[in-house]
């Protein structure tokens, strides 16, 4: 009897724990998978399903539609290594060190949400770009992968010269084919498009897009063909990143894993356009964003005007994949969970205490004595953006006698110039490349271009002095060295690319050049030929 009794105690006990094992194993399988995918340089609103007509984007409209659309997602820096840097740890560029600059040296000490979910059970991977352009460093003797194992080894034949050829979605296969059956995944769909460099014209003769289609010209560029037809040119690049997300979703319908899967589509930055990418206008850092995740996501179809910081994606990912933060090696994140939206069934405003952002930068890409940058804070509320520029007499863009260098080389950036040169002073100059005042106020509302600086008007004295204000008080709660009276330290962080340090002064003594340095293409000096009109 005493037997059979203890026979059976052990069959419950070990029912107990294949029970257990089960119901953790049914958990784990349970957790969301991630997919995270970021076009390279891409603007709000330059998608179909934000009414853009002369941009194709189904897939990104699929994931709005089924998902949710949010109209004020912004980058706290507009630079492609400092933005995915944010994405990546959850903290505003001036909390990274190092990282708040352009080809930078990662520093160690920040631990990644990618790292993070592979550290808790997740499998993890990324094609085409993931943190870049820097120096990640070394873990354990091999190069640190901040957004996953690489997939880049498919390849396909691109529409154009101009685009990568890697076969996202084919890559994306390989990584689903790798992945366990019983293990949540984390993915990296990180395009090379609409990145420069452009083959011209390709987005009329391939694209089959017509320069009257677009309805707008920016006011900070001149309204010409060129323009235009540089502008087609981006958009056929969007949309090959859209024909990618569509194959990309298709995979996961097929193998019943769509549902249970969380889909973000964003970009790192705006388009690279003077202007635009590198700089902290409207669209800069306002980029296009639509959240998926049929399992978890409460009434589908949303389209919410709550500001979104991209330092608001890692503690999102966290807590859904059930990782406490504090269990990681993260350093605090800055940025607050999504779930506050996600599970809400609100659209339009849903938190009130999502009413602002802050953006800004430190050191970008190359051209100034002594390798400085050129330093901005700012802040996004009640529809105007307050900028506060640290280094007026620096030239924002560059200096003019190494080009401008924080501005991507394009038909463009040569137009305008073209246009100076002739005409020194001229208004799209000033516009993209001129120097300018300490403060900037725009109401973006009514002026989304931000052409007619407030600062100096008296009627917005009182805004500006509120702005000014909240935006010091939560940098120095961020512990923003530049604003607790350490002016000097992004711009001592060294480039983590040898040849870009003192480009400047070797570029002045004629040891270098723009074009012998592999910075600029030779296409850009070609188009001076083009009528400026």
């Amino acid at each position: 009897m005493k037997v059979t009794l203890n026979i059976a105690m052990a069959s419950l006990i070990v029912g107990l724990i294949v029970s257990c094992n089960q119901q953790k194993q049914a958990s784990e399988a349970k957790r969301p998978n991630i997919l995270f995918c970021i076009s390279d340089d891409q603007s709000f609103p330059h998608t179909s399903a934000y009414g853009t007509t002369w941009v194709n984007t189904p897939a990104f409209d699929r994931v709005a539609e089924e998902g949710i659309l949010f109209m004020n997602a912004y980058t706290p820096n507009a630079k492609c290594a400092p933005s995915r840097s944010a994405i990546l740890t959850g903290r505003n560029s001036w909390q990274l060190e190092a990282a708040a600059n352009h080809v930078p040296y990662f520093p160690e000490k920040f631990t990644t949400y990618v790292e993070a979910l592979e550290n808790n059970g997740y499998y993890v991977g990324y094609t085409g770009k993931g943190w870049s352009p820097g120096n990640p460093g070394m873990v354990n003797g091999r190069k640190r992968q901040l957004a996953g194992q690489p997939f880049n080894q498919r390849k396909l034949q691109p529409p154009t010269k101009a685009i990568s050829p890697i076969d996202y979605a084919a890559n994306f296969e390989v990584f689903l084919d790798s992945a366990g059956t019983d293990q949540p995944f984390c993915f990296w769909y990180g395009a090379k498009e609409p990145h420069r460099r452009y083959e011209f014209g390709t987005g009329e003769s391939i694209g089959g897009k017509n320069p009257q289609d677009i309805d707008r010209v920016f006011g900070f560029w001149p309204d010409t063909d060129t323009v235009r037809t540089d502008m087609l040119d981006y958009a056929f690049e969007i949309e090959h990143f859209d024909k990618h997300l569509t194959k990309i979703l298709a995979l996961l319908e097929e193998r019943g894993e769509l549902d249970n899967t969380i889909v973000v589509v964003t970009s790192d930055n705006g388009m690279p356009f003077p202007r635009i990418k590198g700089a902290k206008y409207e669209y800069s850092n306002h980029l296009p964003l639509a959240i998926m995740w049929k399992n978890g996501l409460k009434a589908p179809g949303r389209v919410v005007e709550d500001f979104i910081s991209f330092i608001d994606f890692a503690p999102t990912f966290l807590e859904l994949a059930g990782v406490d933060r504090n269990q990681t090696t993260m350093q605090p994140m800055q940025g607050a969970s999504l779930t506050d939206i996600i599970y809400s069934e609100k659209g339009g405003h849903v938190n009130p205490g999502r009413d602002h952002v802050l953006i800004g930068k430190e050191r970008h890409d190359l051209g100034r004595p002594n390798d400085v940058g050129y330093p901005v804070r700012g802040i996004v509320k009640d529809g105007y953006l307050y900028l506060r520029n640290f280094e007026p007499s620096r030239w924002p863009a560059g200096n003019p006698e190494t080009g401008y260098m924080n501005t991507d080389g394009s038909p463009t950036k040569t137009q305008i110039l073209n246009r100076n040169r002739r005409n020194p002073g001229d208004r799209y100059w000033q516009l993209s490349f001129g120097k300018l005042p300490a403060e900037e106020l725009y109401h973006i509302v009514k002026d989304p271009e931000c052409i007619n600086n407030l600062a100096d008007s008296a009627a917005f004295a009182k805004r500006k002095a509120e702005m000014n204000k909240q935006l010091f008080a939560e940098l120095a709660d961020q512990e923003d060295p530049r604003i607790l009276g350490n002016r000097t330290i992004f711009d001592n962080y060294p480039y983590s690319e040898p040849e870009r340090i003192n480009f400047y002064e070797r570029f002045m003594s004629g040891e270098l050049t723009r074009k012998s340095a592999g910075w600029v293409n030779p296409t850009d000096f070609e188009r001076d030929s083009i009528d400026v009109r």
